[in-house]
């Protein structure tokens, strides 16, 4: 019952999204969208992706969105056209995605296939094999390391393509640097909480990074919470405070660094002897090896998240203030 009642709730919120003209409203709409979809994740007792989904849609994602109203406006212009064309392949994709999931077993069927063969074998070896409780952790860091790579490149060329879109120049960064919004001047009662829950913030994005073989957690949710804590105090304090431990030029080496760093380990593993992203041959237990390769790598990926998370919202903030600057 709680699964239909999500679902129909998801089902409400895309359709209000979809018919919506405010942007703004359209903003809130995916945040609420997303924090339902991590509630059935956490129905589903899929926790790990239930807190990626809370930090990285209903978190992260709105203030980026928030910041681009910002530079394109509040309301959508109507469309002179009808695309009926495009409706119609919508149309037909849909009904041919139906239809083929009318082969696949019944949902949370014992006789799946996935349930005979991938997911015992991870439950039952992944302890014994790479020694980490936490099951997710093993199979996204270890067992599924390539793919995990696969993903921080992509944050990473992401991160590339909005540091190449945004360009701003000098003179917009000095003026962005000496400004703090006046409107958050004022509220000295948010800007004393922000200062009493940043350090509390910080601390826990690093406690979900380093306790995620244990408990959920890791690399992704850790960096997004780290970025989210930086972004709050730069809203309420100005870019120019932020940058001062922050610096734009070592964000932007992070973004890589942390890609060098996932993609290293796998390079050592084949230096001693091992294949790729074989933790085994990094110490002499495989067990301590796949302990030591695991953190390094979430490391890896945790550091690339926070800094092109920074960097996207500090190049928001540049070309915001540009944007302002060239209406007036």
């Amino acid at each position: 019952m709680i699964d239909i009642v999500l679902l129909g709730f998801l089902a409400f919120t895309a359709l209000a999204v979809a018919q919506m003209r405010d942007l703004f409203a359209v903003v809130m709409l995916a945040g609420i969208y997303s924090l339902l979809s991590a509630s059935l994740f956490l129905d589903l007792d899929a926790v790990d992706v239930a807190f990626t989904e809370a930090s990285v849609g209903a978190g992260i994602s709105t203030l980026l969105m928030l910041a681009s109203l910002k530079l394109v406006g509040r309301y959508e212009r109507r469309s002179r056209y009808k695309p009926t064309l495009a409706l119609g392949v919508i149309v037909v994709t849909g009904a041919l995605l139906i239809y083929g999931t009318l082969d696949m077993p019944h949902f949370g069927s014992a006789d799946a296939p996935v349930h005979q063969h991938v997911a015992p074998r991870y439950l039952e070896d992944s302890m014994g094999e790479v020694g980490v409780p936490n099951v997710v952790t093993s199979v996204l860091a270890s067992y599924r390391g390539y793919d995990t790579l696969g993903e921080t490149l992509v944050i990473f060329t992401a991160g590339i393509g909005v540091l190449s879109l945004l360009l701003v120049s000098q003179v917009t960064k000095d003026e962005s640097m000496k400004k703090v919004p006046a409107d958050m001047q004022q509220q000295i009662i948010l800007r004393v909480v922000a200062k009493m829950m940043l350090p509390l913030i910080l601390l826990f994005a690093l406690y979900v990074q380093f306790h995620g073989d244990y408990g959920p957690g890791g690399g992704f949710q850790a960096g997004v919470i780290f970025a989210a804590g930086v972004i709050l105090y730069t809203m309420l304090f100005g870019l120019s405070n932020a940058q001062r431990v922050f610096k734009r030029e070592i964000m932007e080496l992070l973004t890589a660094f942390g890609v060098l760093l996932y993609a290293g380990v796998g390079v050592v593993c084949m230096l001693l002897g091992g294949n790729f992203l074989d933790y085994n041959v990094l110490r002499h237990d495989p067990v301590h090896g796949q302990h030591l390769g695991i953190l390094l790598v979430e490391l890896g990926v945790g550091i690339t998240v926070a800094a092109v998370m920074i960097t996207i919202f500090f190049k928001f903030t540049w070309r915001t203030v540009k944007h302002k600057y060239i209406k007036e």
